[in-house]
């Protein structure tokens, strides 16, 4: 964390005694620019900005509190938001048992290769292995069938604040895929199908909140199709975020519909208001730390990371430019009134005074780590009674009166959460295309775009352009049929097969009800999945 162990004495900081040396560490530049090696880079920010540190095991990192104090911003949020729903908070078992493991059996099929599997205890095996939960469907289920008897017991609606583990896949990126990650889980369960529905996209508005709101990276809420849906799953809506360096697409929270598949496995059965025997409907809800390296994909540049100023656990940091022959201690006491005075209205500062490296040094520092605002106080900041503001995210430098800090640098902090977003979706925007025809795709796919494209809503037509754009590179994957969708004329035929593109005359029969016989133009964004990890590390960000 910003300071911890870092501001010295005031006796140092007058320059009496033997004067310490300086360091000469010129060290703190990136090797690899975001834009020639992108995969390179993303891991070299993650580990100089002090966000993760690798583990021994492959697949496993070590969260720094540089990041975990983002991910406890974000789950005070909506941990806040949740409760206001009348969802509480539980904790299952990490062990699930194969019996109950292998009982939905779509939904296992869909994690098997994925599970992890405790087969040891000591020297002794176990004569039946337990599983690691990949995800609690499985392991909450058969108490909610317990506790669910009649239509008072309804709905129930339960979160819990864990960690899961995902075992068997190759190529293992921080944040983004790894073995095992920090999530919430939401399950509820309701007496109705409205009332599931109108959960799924609650949850989901505090998704999109999440990202646009927090981490200033722009989302596209949409629907997932019924190929790329939660298995065991009724539909899936999301929340797609897009890296333009890569052209490639991320599934940023999902928020589930479950239907009565699994109250029908598992026998959540109760007696409604008119004495018979009813399946609840059941939603379950997701996001995880993958939120972070999103972030860092979208904001961080070629000296490093770039934090939201509301997710950043410093947003301000202090340091002094002390001068030969300057009033160093005046300087230093100019630097801890500051950080007094932002702190107590309620704004994270910190002060670097470690007295052995230079201020040119802290700058890069503290750039790499991308805390959203430096202030420099020098002899003539002293002078004027005021002090210097540079700005993380464009570089800008400012002079600002001390009698007006506070406000100032609000307004600054304000400035800098909206020009991120701002910039973000510019750049997202930039790389979104409509296209209407099978060659315009293939055009577009070619230069690494966002694609909308109308689609006949077949589960063999997407498979088959999956197919058909399988290279090198990788293929073409839907990740959503987009709630909000741009106006398309009566008639338009789907971009792959030909046929008529579904319609609707409204959009909410389609965002609540997957067997709608009639349904808007479904809109698809298409992003590249990769065939080969060799290609570069960002094959990675294709997670299904």
């Amino acid at each position: 964390m910003a300071g911890g162990g870092e501001k010295k004495s005031k006796a140092n900081a007058t320059g009496g005694g033997k004067k310490k040396e300086v360091k000469k560490e010129t060290g703190l530049g990136l090797s690899y620019k975001k834009d020639e090696n992108f995969g390179e880079w993303y891991s070299e920010v993650v580990v100089n900005g002090e966000m993760i540190e690798y583990y021994d095991i492959s697949g496993c990192y070590i969260i720094r509190p540089w990041a975990m104090s983002i991910w406890e911003t974000m789950q005070k949020f909506f941990d806040a938001e949740i409760k206001k729903m009348k969802i509480q908070n539980c904790y299952f078992p990490l062990f699930v048992s194969p019996t109950v493991l292998q009982k939905e059996k779509d939904h296992i099929e869909g994690f098997a290769p994925e599970v992890a599997w405790v087969t040891k205890s000591g020297e002794s095996d176990l004569e039946v292995p337990i599983a690691i939960r990949p995800t609690s469907e499985t392991v909450m289920y058969p108490y909610y069938s317990k506790w669910i008897r009649g239509h008072r017991d309804l709905p129930l609606k339960l979160n819990q604040w864990c960690n899961v583990v995902r075992w068997e896949f190759s190529n293992p990126t921080p944040f983004i895929r790894s073995r095992e990650f920090l999530w919430q889980e939401g399950h509820t369960a309701f007496a109705t199908k409205s009332e599931a529905d109108d959960e799924v996209l609650q949850i989901l508005e505090l998704y999109r909140r999440i990202y646009e709101e927090f981490l200033a990276v722009p989302v596209i809420k949409g629907k997932k199709s019924e190929l790329e849906k939660f298995a065991g799953g009724l539909y899936t809506t999301t929340v797609e975020a897009f890296i333009p360096n890569t052209g490639r697409g991320i599934q940023g929270a999902t928020s589930h519909c479950l239907g009565r598949n699994f109250s029908k496995m598992f026998e959540i059965i109760f007696e409604n208001e008119k004495g018979e025997k009813a399946m609840a409907w059941q939603n379950s809800w997701a996001y995880t730390t993958r939120t972070i390296g999103v972030m860092v994909m979208v904001h961080g540049d070629d000296k490093g990371l770039v934090l939201p100023p509301r997710v950043a656990s410093v947003q301000v940091i202090v340091v002094p430019v002390p001068y030969k022959d300057a009033d160093t201690q005046g300087i230093f006491d100019a630097c801890t009134a500051t950080v007094e005075t932002l702190c107590e209205a309620g704004i994270r500062a910190n002060m670097d005074s470690r007295d052995n490296y230079s201020p040119g040094w802290k700058y890069s520092h503290w750039e790499m780590k991308g805390v959203p605002l430096r202030i420099e106080i020098g002899p003539k900041d002293l002078a004027k009674n005021q002090v210097r503001a540079v700005r993380r995210d464009n570089g800008a430098k400012v002079d600002l009166p001390r009698s007006s800090l506070v406000e100032r640098i609000k307004e600054l902090l304000d400035e800098i959460q909206e020009s991120l977003f701002v910039a973000a979706k510019q750049r997202r925007d930039a790389c979104i295309q409509i296209v209407k025809t099978w060659d315009e795709f293939v055009e577009a796919l070619g230069q690494r775009k966002m694609i909308l494209a109308p689609w006949c809503d077949e589960e063999e037509v997407e498979k088959d352009v999956k197919a058909r754009t399988k290279g090198e590179m990788g293929a073409a994957k839907t990740l959503c049929s987009p709630l909000e969708q741009p106006e398309i004329p009566e008639g338009t035929l789907c971009f792959a097969s030909g046929k008529p593109a579904k319609s609707s005359p409204t959009k909410i029969s389609y965002c609540y009800c997957v067997s709608a016989p009639s349904r808007l133009v479904v809109v698809v964004v298409v992003r590249l999945c990769s065939a080969s990890a060799m290609v570069d590390r960002l094959i990675l960000l294709h997670l299904c």
